[in-house]
């Protein structure tokens, strides 16, 4: 059995996450493929189990003149921004212990997630870190310097590049997932204090020579997180 790879384009947050929960139940009981959903989504905040709604800075008026819609989600974290130009993925991957005498690794299964995304990084020529205590990738101030239209004191502080937030539910199945930032227009975080962190949040356009096509990103985050799931988790699923 391997990682399908399902594109969904330019989705609504509220669609993807009834798919996400059919998609799951179809796996949990053996009649889906693990899955990996790639697709960007409309303007959108959400939040996670540890959201506190004092991180929305934007009030009403200003949401809806721009556009964004607001969700509570039973993800980890806190509020993060989804909108087109960043490359989302949900990886729905049973997670299940090897054996009655494992526990599941949900701690190491996000760190999977980091180190593959640095891998995708790493393929744009670009260094990518994990942080201790935190979970998304980052940037070292080296890198983030090439940014020329971020603020100057920012250029000299690590920025966030991809965030992290998942779930995995009674029957040992992920939900919810990462993203990356490809090209999204940055000024939507200004209405958030990103996973309640006052860091610098930087995408791939602002510290390459030009940005990526999102279909190239997808492909080699596919080929990356195919080849990680597969090696990590899906060998127990193969038949003897």
């Amino acid at each position: 059995m391997t990682l399908t790879i399902q594109d969904l384009g330019l989705i609504d947050y509220q669609s993807a996450r009834t798919l996400q929960e059919e998609y799951a139940a179809q796996i949990a009981d053996g009649t889906r493929p693990p899955t990996l959903l790639l697709l960007e989504h409309p303007h959108v905040y959400t939040f996670g189990r540890k959201g506190r709604a004092e991180n929305l800075i934007w009030d009403e008026a200003q949401l809806k003149q721009k556009g964004i819609s607001t969700y509570w989600v039973d993800r980890g974290g806190d509020v993060t921004y989804h909108g087109p130009g960043q490359l989302v993925g949900y990886p729905l991957i049973p997670l299940n212990p090897l054996s009655q005498n494992q526990k599941t690794d949900y701690v190491g299964y996000v760190r999977k997630i980091e180190e593959t995304l640095i891998s995708v990084l790493m393929s744009y020529g670009l260094a990518g870190a994990q942080r201790a205590g935190k979970s998304g990738v980052w940037l070292q101030a080296d890198v983030h310097s090439r940014c020329v239209h971020c603020a100057p004191e920012d250029r000299k502080r690590p920025a966030k590049i991809a965030a992290i937030g998942v779930k995995v539910d009674a029957n040992g199945v992920t939900r919810h997932g990462f993203s990356l930032n490809v090209s999204p227009d940055m000024d939507y975080w200004q209405g958030i204090v990103p996973c309640g962190l006052s860091e610098p949040v930087v995408s791939l356009a602002d510290v390459l020579p030009a940005a990526p096509p999102m279909d190239d990103v997808k492909r080699r985050v596919g080929e990356a997180f195919g080849a990680m799931v597969e090696s990590a988790y899906l060998a127990p699923l193969r038949p003897n």
